[in-house]
Formats: C-alpha cells, sequence, structure tokens
C-alpha cells in the first residue's frame, strides 16, 4: 500500500465493504403465524425455527465496521417468540382479549418467509446509519425453505 494511503484515514480511502451476519451460523428465531387466506395446513396456528441471514452494504464508520452486529440482531430478535398475523385476522382480538397483544407483530401482508425477509430488509434498512448502501435477508423457515 502506498505511504500517501496509510496516512488517509481509513473511512476516506476504504471502498463500501460487505457485513454478512449469521452465514454459517445464521440468527435463529422462532416465531409463530398463520396465512389466513390459505386452503391448507399453513391456515391454523403454527410456529417454525427461522434462520436468518443478513448482507449489509456499506461504508466503514468510524468504528472500523460496516455497521455493528449487535444492532442487527437486537432489530431482528424483536420478532423472536412472536406471532406473526395479517392485520384483519380475527386472532389479534383474541390475543387482545387474552392480555398477549404485546406478543402479536401485525403485518400488511401475509406472513410468509418471502414477507418477512422483505420487510425485514425495510426495517434494517431505515433503522441502521445513513453509510449503509443495501441489506438483503434471506430466511429459511424450518431448514427446508430458504426465501432471498
Amino acid at each position: 500500500m502506498p505511504s500517501s494511503a496509510l496516512e488517509e484515514p481509513l473511512r476516506d480511502r476504504a471502498d463500501e465493504r460487505t457485513l454478512v451476519v449469521g452465514d454459517e451460523r445464521p440468527i435463529r428465531i422462532s416465531a409463530g403465524h398463520r396465512l389466513l387466506h390459505h386452503d391448507g395446513k399453513c391456515a391454523r396456528p403454527h410456529g417454525h425455527n427461522y434462520d436468518i441471514t443478513v448482507e449489509i452494504r456499506g461504508e466503514l464508520a468510524e468504528t472500523g465496521w460496516v455497521v455493528d452486529k449487535g444492532d442487527v440482531t437486537d432489530i431482528i430478535d424483536e420478532w423472536d417468540h412472536m406471532f406473526l398475523v395479517e392485520r384483519g385476522d380475527p386472532l389479534v382480538e383474541g390475543f387482545e382479549a387474552s392480555g398477549d397483544a404485546d406478543a402479536l407483530v401485525v403485518l400488511d401482508e401475509p406472513p410468509t418467509a418471502e414477507v418477512m425477509a422483505v420487510l425485514l430488509e425495510e426495517k434494517l434498512f431505515d433503522r441502521l446509519p445513513d453509510t449503509v448502501s443495501a441489506v438483503s435477508v434471506s430466511i429459511a423457515e424450518t431448514s427446508e425453505l430458504t426465501t432471498y
């Protein structure tokens, strides 16, 4: 590396980098859901273990990383041990009546792994620093179905 590069601050000489969180050891959450308008078993309340991997592209911060891994896992953990339902699902009233409304995540779309991946991408992108340029989430539902 030329000596002039050593004199520049790291953030001024580094291009964007990609941080992968959960590659070989995915972030695992457990959550319940049901697909309200499905004509099969998935219309019944049930749960899965979800393995989540996140790729984040961005500039290095002054701390020397793209983002703090703890910030990523904290955002994803907001769905751990929660029940995901689509807005309008009668289960919302049932959870509220039982005093468990704080265990619900109400989505505007069906709570499929595909929708969850898109919503987590949006949630992470909105809450991570402005130096982040892209977020990609993949979700494996009970290690059988992977969504990118």
